[in-house]
């Protein structure tokens, strides 16, 4: 009898000591990919850029990058649910990994066609959003194990998105300097399998599937996620706006800042040391709200973080001081910090378990639906009409959404915090 109790006492210290191993396992391999889907971000514009010397070519070639983020948020979700955010995650790196790769591989030996490049980079993309939303989907339950607050590891999560950033654009720059775009696209299709790795090894087998969806017709579940979330208007409202000023963000970074760097300075090296900038503001912003955010008015931070977005296309209006720009995007960079981590704490705090891989993977194809209109419009826009209108235009869009935010009824709602559903009870 005393033996029994001695173990059963021993089971239970043993079930309470937080184990934090696989969230460390789940942020190491996200900062890994994301280091490398950095050096991308830089590379493959400048990439585009010196091969073809077109703004419109590259705006296309973002195109068919942000492209897959609708139709793989839309039916990739549910995906997630079916077989699993371990797997789904592992796929997805491996994927766009061998996507990467392809594009140095045919460059450097048979050559490579315009179309062939935009097939590749279509491919490379079409299950990130799959794959985020399975290792985010992942977070509940490590969050639990780890002993952790959600807002604190939300906010590392993201603000390791934002680390990658500090970190991965100048390296991106030096090693285009060093070494040319297309052999920095190697390094990228290696982190994608250091990624996989790390979270193949180090996510312990129980984080899989939920069993209720298992035994129902794959409509049936797409259908169920789009119904829930068109219902939650809190969700619903934040989608939307996100949707409107990814129409904008996605071609600030990926398209407006490497025509301005190579227009202005010509150099790689700069356009590294912005977006570095822009990343270093971010992750102090992130951690900020990890220490402090269950105690901060979220609807004040939401608006406020996207009001402020909109001096970094006024200072690329009105300077081209690389001093003054990384000021600017550092500080840009902190107030929307905490946009991120706020984000996908309310989605936890708000979607049911099991629900949780297509409501993130809807909304975040419904967030992303208007980014490959605004990469080929600022494209062309660039093109035609020059860089100065289109900043002109895209400040514009920046100020009045921020501003109509204070008149959507359903953002009064986001300082209601709700508790996280019991991951127990349906697993």
């Amino acid at each position: 009898m005393a033996a029994s109790v001695a173990r059963n006492a021993s089971t239970t210290t043993e079930a309470a000591t937080p184990r934090r191993g696989p969230i460390v396992a789940l942020l190491v391999g996200n900062v890994v990919s994301i280091v490398g889907n950095m050096l991308t971000m830089v590379a493959l514009p400048w990439f585009v850029l010196e091969t073809t010397g077109s703004a419109a070519q590259t705006g296309l070639v973002g195109f068919f990058t942000a492209l897959p983020a609708f139709i793989a948020g839309v039916f990739g979700g549910t995906l997630v649910d079916r077989f699993g955010y371990k797997r789904i995650s592992v796929v997805s790196d491996l994927v766009s990994g061998a996507a990467v790769a392809m594009i140095p591989l045919l460059y450097l030996t048979v050559g490579l066609a315009f179309w062939q490049l935009l097939a590749l980079v279509f491919i490379g993309a079409i299950l990130d959003i799959p794959g985020l939303t399975a290792r985010r989907a992942m977070l509940p339950e490590l969050t639990r194990d780890a002993g952790l607050r959600l807002e604190q590891v939300n906010s590392a999560f993201e603000g390791v998105q934002y680390l990658s950033m500090l970190v991965g654009p100048p390296l991106a720059g030096l090693l285009i300097g060093w070494m040319g775009a297309s052999n920095v696209l190697w390094l990228d299709a290696g982190t994608f399998a250091i990624s996989a790795a790390c979270i193949a090894f180090g996510i312990p087998a129980r984080v899989k599937r939920m069993e209720a969806a298992r035994g129902s017709r794959y409509m049936d579940d797409l259908k169920s996620g789009l119904h829930f979330l068109r219902n939650e208007r809190v969700l619903f409202a934040l989608a939307v706006s996100v949707a409107v000023t990814n129409f904008i963000g996605s071609s600030l970074f990926a398209l407006v800042l490497p025509v301005f760097a190579k227009e202005s300075w010509n150099s790689a090296t700069t356009l590294g040391l912005i977006a570095s900038a822009f990343g270093a503001g971010s992750l102090a912003g992130a951690f900020v709200y990890g220490a402090f955010g269950h105690r901060l008015p979220r609807r004040w931070l939401w608006i406020g973080g996207y009001l402020l977005l909109t001096v970094v296309p006024l200072t690329l209006l009105l300077t081209s001081s690389i001093a003054i720009i990384m000021v600017v995007a550092a500080l840009s960079g902190f107030t929307g910090g905490p946009l991120n981590p706020l984000l996908v704490t309310v989605r936890h705090e708000r979607i049911p378990e099991e629900l949780r891989g297509r409501v993130f993977g809807t909304f975040s194809a419904i967030s992303q639906v208007a980014a490959p209109l605004g990469l080929l419009l600022t494209g062309f826009g660039i093109e035609y009409f020059s860089l100065s209108p289109t900043l002109t235009v895209m400040a514009v869009i920046y100020l009045v959404v921020g501003l109509a935010m204070f008149f959507v009824p359903a953002f009064r709602e986001l300082d209601a915090t709700k508790p996280m559903p019991d991951a127990g009870a349906s697993a």
